[in-house]
């Protein structure tokens, strides 16, 4: 008898015939003498519809209240989840967040797990039931109502998993896998069997939308298989990330090809080259609250430099007032400059530690396509440029090509 926990986001959920379908599938998976805990999301669009008719009552909603009025979407989904269970004669019982006390600070809207009281859960399954626990919230020390922030099931699904030190924590989304790169930009793209925690945590980090990265740092802290794989599918092993030393010997030096559109550049010009002038510049973009990603500085010969760092796009007007209107003319620059028609193309595999080249062979197939590259990034297991927006698909492709990935492992 294994204890499997199981997370089904918005869309596996997004109608009353889907959930009699996940009811189905869990049936399935309990009629085997598992021991079956349940995560699940709001249903489909749900959440954004709460938040609009937040933003109608009050133009910025207040964060607590906020919390108060989201956390009821997936309310709703355990209820008819444990319901469409019990139809098929099975013993089903939900909980909210606060309900089985799962911990968290008080950061709303972005919330925090500090801690989960399991015994609750446990001795529910060990009477038989299937447990059904909503997604993305919890409860602060006050017992306010907290959430986790976009993506959050995912990782309530892998903490509760934790806490109970489940056999394994199974993800279904609507795709069967995690794929060598987004299959509608590479058709001939290929589902992996495994991937890393490490290779994963960059996959996410870089683009890939199929897990939220915090999900994975937390499975990956506190050692939980976790298997991604799609809940509209019946057959299927999707894809099992693990540790490296549990994978095999001849695993692919490349694993993916992650991008991200949603890049801008910000160039200041001609900033005296002394030391602090880094600080200068990024401090008041960390004030902000801006995340910044990828820096490059090119050092002149008359004392002076250029620094170029990217963020998020949505934050580009943003920085670039603080740049133009703040930082500038404190560090007495040239000239602030932006481009937010940029995205980045990564190049991820745990193979590079062992493997030189890599570097190489991404550069000349990028060069050998036209492709001039703006920005580079490496770290211990990837490789990251900015290119041109335009550019974005024709790299993922040919750097695809380039290192076999549509060929099988």
């Amino acid at each position: 008898m294994a204890l499997i926990v199981q997370k089904y986001g918005g869309t596996s959920v997004g109608t009353t015939e889907r959930i009699k379908n996940v009811a189905r599938r869990v049936a399935k998976w309990h009629a085997r003498g598992d021991q079956i805990v349940v995560v699940v999301s709001a249903m489909a669009g749900e959440t954004n519809r709460l938040i609009g008719l937040a933003k109608e009552v009050q133009a910025h909603p207040d964060s607590r209240e906020l919390d108060q009025m989201v956390s009821t979407g997936e309310q709703v989904s355990i209820g008819l989840l444990a319901m469409a269970l019990m139809d098929l004669g099975h013993k089903a019982r939900s909980y909210t967040g606060s309900q089985v006390r799962i911990l968290t600070d008080n950061a709303y809207t972005k919330a925090r797990i500090l801690g989960i009281d399991e015994n609750r859960i446990r001795r529910d399954l060990d009477e038989g039931y299937i447990v059904v626990v909503a997604g993305f919230q919890g409860v602060d020390e006050c017992g306010n109502i907290t959430t986790l922030g976009r993506g959050g099931s995912d990782t309530t699904g892998v903490a509760l998993a934790a806490a109970l030190k489940a056999d394994e924590c199974q993800i279904y989304t609507d795709v069967d896998g995690v794929y060598t790169t987004d299959p509608r930009i590479v058709p001939e793209a290929r589902r992996l069997k495994t991937i890393t925690f490490e290779e994963m945590l960059e996959m996410a980090s870089l683009g890939s939308k199929v897990l939220q990265i915090r999900s994975v740092e937390f499975a990956g802290k506190y050692k939980v298989k976790l298997r991604v794989l799609s809940s509209f599918e019946e057959e299927g092993e999707g894809t099992l990330i693990t540790f490296e030393e549990d994978t095999d010997m001849e695993q692919a030096i490349i694993s993916g090809i992650a991008f991200n559109r949603d890049e801008a550049k910000l160039t200041v010009q001609g900033v005296p080259d002394r030391p602090g002038i880094a600080y200068q510049i990024l401090g008041p973009i960390a004030d902000a609250n801006i995340d910044v990603d990828m820096i490059v500085q090119n050092v002149g010969h008359d004392g002076m430099t250029d620094l170029s760092f990217t963020v998020h796009r949505n934050d580009f007007q943003k920085a670039m007032g603080i740049l133009k209107n703040q930082v500038a003319p404190h560090i007495g620059a040239r000239d602030v400059t932006g481009d937010a028609n940029i995205a980045k193309v990564s190049v991820v595999g745990v193979g590079m530690r062992s493997h030189v080249g890599i570097a190489s062979q991404t550069f000349r197939t990028l060069a050998e396509e036209g492709i001039n590259i703006q920005m580079i990034s490496t770290s211990e297991i990837k490789i990251s440029v900015v290119v041109e927006d335009k550019y974005m698909e024709l790299a993922v492709r040919v750097l695809h090509k380039a290192f076999e990935l549509d060929q099988a492992a």
